[in-house]
């Protein structure tokens, strides 16, 4: 029975859970770093089309997600 063993109420359960907290933790860390640059990002990225900062904003997101994702592990 490989791989079953996560159909269990109580895994699944805390997999949710934790998928919650790190969504939850990802997004108040990414509204923190929105308030603490000096410019809208929203409006940079979307409205003036700065690829740059897009690209340092997605990468930012993705270390932030692999460092929520190691500490829930």
């Amino acid at each position: 029975m490989l791989g079953i063993e996560w159909l269990r109420p109580a895994a699944f359960l805390g997999s949710i859970l934790y998928a919650i907290i790190g969504v939850l933790v990802f997004w108040i860390t990414f509204l923190i770093i929105d308030k603490v640059t000096p410019y809208d990002l929203w409006q940079e990225i979307v409205e003036k089309q700065n690829v740059a900062l897009g690209l340092v904003v997605a990468a930012m997101s993705l270390g932030i997600c692999i460092i929520v994702a190691a500490a829930i592990h």
